[in-house]
């Protein structure tokens, strides 16, 4: 009975005009709140479904690193019962290491990242090689290397055409140290093969070559390995399998895709929740001139409730007809604000609409994920703070004394 009430008050004319303005007034701002605050979690969730895209191009579902120190022993025991873990894809020994390339006077410092032949089907990097550059390691005494475009821009090559070899310093790891610095480290010329683009962190970061010519310039024993990637079957199971996979190697840290990406995921949240903060302001407004137009309506329909009281209803009858009111205004303005949002993310996602400017980004136009999650995130927020915006003109109904006599 009540939402019938609440619905004829919000229909029927007003004496006073401004009752009307101020509560369409509020109900565009819930609107644009709305609107505002599903838009921005889409982007995000599109940002984040794009980074991490690019970041699972590169790391694996699972990694096994050392807990302490560089080197990590792998038996070939061990490797059988790694192959014998239901769910595992495939897994990758790899040697990572700090090296200094050279090419004339043009120089720059990189990670030598050393795979085996199965890195290929391990990670994505051979479907990041650009222009007619071919995935290609070499041999141990012929080594070839994978560069990231940063570096290749960096050493002034281009990597897929450069027939001039480049010197490659690594330190090395093992044998007698030698009071000459330069008898501990490794110089060797090395060919590029190809150049890839996956993430600007990548890109100017890493190299990937060989294993065993990096084995052997490190001088590490036919077991050492800084390492191993895994690629499992179904990437939605990695907590399951890590746990076998630690079994397998004690002591070793067991990490999914989030842990190795730790602070780059906590960075994106923390950033979606502040931004949903702000926006949720918008929301706030739109509830100050909601109590304002709640508080004009029940001085207006004074006489109506001193009625309603003489026929019966009691305090809490009257109260649920203006919280009523309260939440039919924040219903319509909620309810058009995620439609608006939902057309407007739809022809983003179909027509692009709004460029991404700049040139220097993989993509040329925000990119869009609805979510459910995030509607139905923001259908809760403005529920609560409608409630609460409804609840606080609402109660002043207790405050009064109804009666029919007019003074």
């Amino acid at each position: 009975m009540h939402l019938l009430f609440a619905w004829r008050y919000f229909k029927a004319k007003k004496s006073t005009n401004a009752i009307n303005v101020i509560a369409w007034i509020s109900i565009l701002a819930i609107i644009i709140g709305t609107a505002a605050l599903i838009l921005v979690l889409s982007v995000f969730n599109g940002f984040e479904d794009l980074v991490k895209s690019l970041y699972s191009s590169f790391y694996t579902d699972l990694k096994v690193s050392p807990s302490s120190g560089k080197i990590i022993t792998i038996t070939q025991q061990q490797l059988e019962q790694l192959k014998g873990i239901t769910g595992i894809n495939n897994y990758s020994m790899i040697v990572e290491e700090k090296a200094f390339l050279q090419n004339g006077e043009s120089q720059s410092v990189m990670s030598l990242k050393a795979v085996d032949d199965n890195y290929r089907y391990v990670s994505g990097v051979a479907d990041h090689i650009v222009n007619k550059g071919n995935y290609e390691l070499g041999t141990k005494d012929m080594p070839e290397l994978i560069v990231g475009v940063g570096i290749e821009n960096a050493l002034g090559i281009v990597a897929d055409q450069n027939i001039f070899a480049l010197q490659i310093y690594l330190p090395r790891k093992s044998g007698t140290e030698s009071t000459d610095p330069i008898d501990n480290i490794s110089i060797d010329t090395i060919h590029t093969s190809a150049a890839f683009a996956i993430q600007q962190d990548f890109d100017n970061k890493y190299c990937i070559t060989n294993i065993d010519f990096a084995k052997k310039a490190l001088r590490l024993g036919p077991d050492d390995y800084t390492n191993i990637e895994i690629k499992l079957n179904d990437a939605s199971r990695a907590d399951d399998i890590k746990k076998d996979v630690q079994k397998i190697f004690p002591g070793y840290k067991v990490e999914n895709r989030f842990q190795q990406n730790q602070n780059l995921y906590s960075v994106m949240n923390m950033e979606r929740w502040v931004i949903y903060g702000v926006l949720s302001l918008i929301l706030i407004v739109a509830a100050f001139t909601m109590i304002s137009a709640l508080r004009m309506l029940i001085l207006e329909k004074q006489k109506d409730i001193n009625v309603l009281f003489a026929l019966g209803g009691n305090k809490n009858f009257i109260q649920k007809i203006f919280l009523s009111e309260g939440m039919l205004l924040a219903s319509i303005g909620g309810a058009t604000g995620m439609f608006l949002a939902l057309i407007i993310a739809l022809a983003q996602i179909k027509y692009h609409l709004i460029p991404l400017q700049g040139g220097s980004f993989l993509i040329d136009y925000f990119p869009v994920k609805l979510q459910w999650s995030s509607f139905l995130l923001v259908g809760i927020t403005v529920f609560v703070i409608s409630l609460i915006a409804s609840w606080l003109p609402s109660r002043k109904v207790f405050d009064q004394e109804f009666s029919l006599r007019s003074e």
